[in-house]
């Protein structure tokens, strides 16, 4: 029998899997001070571009389609084939960008643990976008 617990836990895994992505728990707070490794080449205000695109509204976007900012053609492809910055590609990207975009730009080391990969997508999420 499924006490009360298990059954919100069933629930909440089932509805996380009906919509494509599993429910990433992070702090957008502590992935603020995080990000802070990625402020030298991202800016997260809206058109301030650095070295990489502003990552304002990223969270929804589809890859590499940033207007006025020049991609590499690694990441147009990627953005070309339908993908869209979301908790699965961007935990993908952070935790091994060259794996996911082969030939991307981006020089930054990854982002090795899960928590803190999870903690920067809640911090871009609540940047706006979609």
């Amino acid at each position: 029998m499924i006490n009360k617990i298990g059954f919100v836990l069933i629930a909440g895994l089932a509805g996380s899997l009906a919509t494509g992505q599993a429910a990433l728990a992070g702090d957008a707070e502590a992935g603020a001070k995080t990000f802070r490794r990625c402020a030298a080449c991202h800016s997260v205000e809206e058109g301030k571009r650095k070295v990489g695109p502003s990552l304002y509204g990223v969270y929804g976007r589809t890859a590499g389609a940033l207007e006025g900012f020049r991609y590499s053609p690694a990441m147009k492809a990627y953005g070309g084939s339908g993908a869209v910055w979301g908790d699965e590609t961007l935990d993908a990207f952070l935790a091994n960008p060259k794996s996911v975009v082969p030939k991307t730009r981006m020089t930054a080391p990854p982002l090795k643990s899960a928590d803190d990969r999870a903690n920067v997508i809640a911090y871009l999420q609540s940047l706006g976008g979609e």
